[in-house]
């Protein structure tokens, strides 16, 4: 049986499905849940407040970004927990078609060990892919946050804005951080962000604090119910209000 942390993320070119209302799925939906709730119960871990799905470019270039990322999990899960705690689905694209989403998860050691099974290989940007993964998993999952890690961009910028503007009817804030100063990315990047209510961060490449400071906030932000104060002030400024509720 192939584990969902294994398969490939949807093709952008697929439709959405449609939501169905079956009581049947609805009944097997509750019953998953529940067991959920037990397993985490199990291992001492309350129900998660929030969900962050968070996505990484794994391409080649990326190799030392992906890997101060993996090592910041355990803190990005520490302050999620004095906010009410949160679980974390991964989500990454690498190589000439690679895209793959992990299960959700309240555990750092789950993302860590995920992130440690992979390196970046040569490939082109997927942000495509990534986005209309958000499109269709929201429909399954509420999605408190999403986080973009990456330094370019490879494709139509038309089509991944209007991604982007497809996500915003969802009510998901994208935060997408880059490192580096390609300014096509950065232009696109900002328009993902200040079209779903996110936000846009840069940073240079060694600048392991200031990442971790961005990956911590949006963690407290999203465990905390959208406050916007729990963010770096360079991040709230570029939202609306002191809060936002979901």
């Amino acid at each position: 049986m192939v584990k969902k942390q294994d398969q490939l993320v949807e093709k952008t070119t697929q439709t959405t499905p449609e939501v169905r209302s079956d009581k049947g799925e609805v009944a097997a939906f509750l019953s998953k849940a529940k067991m959920v709730r037990k397993a985490q119960e199990a291992k001492g871990l309350k129900p998660a407040s929030g969900n962050l799905l968070f996505a990484l470019d794994a391409t080649m270039s990326r190799q030392p970004t992906w890997d101060v990322a993996c090592s910041l999990q355990k803190e990005m899960f520490e302050v999620a927990e004095t906010h009410g705690g949160l679980a974390t689905q991964l989500v990454y694209f690498r190589g000439t078609s690679e895209c793959r989403a992990s299960r959700w998860t309240r555990s750092a050691a789950d993302m860590t060990g995920w992130m440690e099974r992979f390196d970046c290989r040569a490939g082109r940007t997927q942000i495509g892919r990534i986005l209309q993964h958000v499109k269709n998993e929201v429909l399954e999952t509420k999605i408190d946050a999403v986080v973009y890690v990456g330094d370019c961009l490879e494709e139509d910028p038309d089509v991944i804005v209007g991604l982007a503007g497809d996500i915003t009817l969802k009510g998901v804030p994208v935060f997408v951080f880059q490192e580096g100063n390609d300014a096509m990315a950065a232009h696109v990047f900002k328009a993902i962000a200040r079209l779903t209510g996110g936000a846009y961060g840069q940073f240079d490449s060694g600048a392991k604090l200031k990442l971790a400071d961005y990956l911590k906030g949006i963690a407290a932000y999203a465990a905390s119910g959208r406050d916007v104060t729990r963010l770096p002030r360079d991040l709230q400024k570029q939202l609306p209000g002191p809060t936002s509720s979901r």
